[in-house]
């Protein structure tokens, strides 16, 4: 019968993708320079990182992230460090495979899994599709659990991957739009749920390795996790409706792809408003100059939050009061802010032309 999904496209999910492609080409066009790309890009893989690793419960802080992605010592459990490294890995992996053209296979998935849980799971799961059924259950509290889903049997795992495979060569093909693909497969993935454990890990991870292998990259500084992590329950509610709390086949996709696409545009969103606030969007009205690690992070919390306040520094970038402030100095001798309010009430927002 092989792997056909159901969906509907509405007038509002295709003016979404059609302001996903505008962006997509103002973020390639623009002359970033490139100490700023690789910053940017960076800091982009921390908040990958961190906002993956987070949805499925890690603990460490997204400074602490950083820390342990640079090489320092964090005071945290062995296993929260060891799933933020795993991720790390499999992340390098991912654009590896994109840069060489590898496209999804079943090896590639199963690497991806080893890669994300190694040492995390007994050696004969870790990089193999689950030997047994598999149950997501929410603990209610007072010894009472939910079932929320419960996956394929194990029989149908290989047979599920291959058709999910076949598919995404058709859907090659038949030219599907690349968003509409990686959310389609976002959502079969996760529900054929193949492994113990790390399934929606993988699914995410593999998702990024469809859209860079299919251009949709933005140049590596795009987290769609962190619109995930943002509401996570939302995220679960959004993969679980339409479908019982076991596998079926014939689930429609609609609902999904809506809240995928409407998150992937909320993401996208974000980058081009940094882009344009650093000025990196035009060619010769302004001078572009280089912006330090913490002053990308000032930035790219204004970017989502509107305002900052010298505290909020101090605790966004981990130093004293007076740095802080010295900071937001060089960015209002920059241009990129002003400062609004008086004495301690005073704020800063971004420079919009």
């Amino acid at each position: 019968m092989g792997f056909k999904p159901k969906y509907t496209i509405s007038p509002e999910v295709l003016g979404a993708i059609s302001e996903i492609a505008e962006i997509k080409g103002i973020i390639e066009r623009s002359p970033v320079l490139p100490l700023n790309e690789l910053e940017l890009k960076r800091q982009a893989l921390i908040r990958m990182v961190h906002t993956s690793t987070s949805i499925e419960g890690n603990k460490l802080e997204e400074y602490q992230v950083d820390k342990v992605l640079s090489g320092m010592s964090v005071s945290a459990d062995d296993q929260s460090i060891a799933e933020v490294k795993n991720y790390q890995a499999a992340l390098k992996e991912v654009e590896k495979m994109a840069k060489n053209n590898i496209g999804i296979t079943v090896d590639v998935i199963l690497k991806i899994h080893a890669l994300t849980m190694s040492g995390l799971l007994e050696n004969h799961k870790s990089g193999n599709f689950r030997p047994g059924d598999v149950y997501i259950v929410d603990d209610l509290g007072n010894g009472k659990e939910h079932l929320r889903f419960k996956g394929p049997p194990t029989d149908n795992i290989k047979p599920l991957i291959r058709e999910l495979l076949l598919w995404l060569k058709h859907s090659e093909k038949d030219q599907l739009h690349p968003v509409i693909k990686a959310g389609i497969f976002h959502s079969q993935f996760v529900h054929i749920h193949p492994f113990s454990d790390g399934n929606g890990r993988v699914t995410r991870l593999l998702t990024n390795l469809l859209l860079y292998l299919d251009g949709w990259d933005f140049r590596k500084v795009i987290v769609l996790e962190a619109f995930y992590n943002k509401n996570r329950q939302d995220y679960y509610n959004a993969l679980a409706y339409g479908w019982n709390d076991f596998y079926k086949e014939g689930a429609d996709f609609t609902s999904w792809l809506e809240y995928f696409i409407a998150g992937f545009l909320v993401e996208a969103r974000k980058v081009k408003n940094v882009i344009v606030s650093l000025g990196f969007d035009k060619v010769g009205d302004r001078t572009q100059t280089y912006l330090d690690p913490d002053e990308l992070k000032i930035m790219d919390f204004l970017v989502s939050n509107q305002k900052i306040t010298s505290g909020e520094v101090t605790k966004l970038v981990k130093v004293a009061k007076r740095t802080a402030q010295l900071k937001l100095k060089n960015l209002l001798d920059k241009k990129l802010i002003k400062s609004e309010g008086k004495a301690r009430a005073t704020f800063y927002v971004l420079i919009k032309d």
